[in-house]
């Protein structure tokens, strides 16, 4: 099985949670799409110690950090999801650009990446003002395209109403928490993705 890491957003925190569950599967990571610098595969690759993980190239490198299907059109290539190659590996973590409903061309969006992956989702939802609302619209869009879902991950400073109403309304599982992290390194990884076992 394959994990399809998403967000309610851009800045949730899919390299983070990407990096945990890479170290707690001792998986492959693939990034598909990269827009702009720094690469989010060599921060996967900084943060995981499992020895066991492989980290492959993306297959779009794109030179402007903006939405992909401009910064696409900026390098004159065209992203078509039927045009997807996974890496051969047997799992594989597999990280998203901002949230499902970003463009990758005129007509398809992130989400229509995610039944070429096989993948089941693992939504990230950061706390904040209005994450409610952002994660629920999240969630509409995943159950109408019947997409499999794992469950929620947290990220941020915790707030137990916001993260109640949320795992209530949707029915999916919490699998983990992460606090707001003051420093992030191998050693944190670790310790989060044994917790992330617990819950798995």
């Amino acid at each position: 099985m394959n994990y399809f890491i998403t967000a309610i957003g851009t800045d949730s925190g899919k390299t983070l949670v990407s990096a945990i569950v890479t170290e707690m599967a001792g998986c492959g990571y693939w990034k598909p799409i990269q827009a702009g610098l720094p690469r989010d595969t060599e921060t996967v690759q900084s943060l995981v110690s499992n020895y066991k993980c492989q980290f492959h190239k993306e297959q779009y490198l794109l030179q402007t950090p903006a939405s992909p299907h401009y910064a696409a059109k900026i390098d004159g290539v065209h992203i078509q999801a039927q045009d997807m190659v996974l890496p051969s590996q047997d799992i594989l973590v597999i990280e998203g650009a901002g949230g499902l409903l970003v463009p990758i061309n005129d007509r398809e969006v992130i989400a229509d990446l995610i039944p070429q992956c096989n993948a089941e989702v693992i939504l990230v939802s950061n706390l904040y003002l209005g994450s409610i609302n952002h994660t629920l619209l999240t969630v509409e869009e995943l159950k109408r395209r019947k997409l499999r879902v794992k469950g929620i991950i947290f990220n941020g400073e915790p707030n137990a109403a916001s993260e109640e109403i949320i795992l209530k309304k949707t029915g999916y599982p919490c699998l983990l928490r992460i606090p707001q992290l003051e420093v992030v390194n191998r050693d944190v990884v670790r310790v989060y993705a044994e917790k992330l076992r617990d819950n798995w």
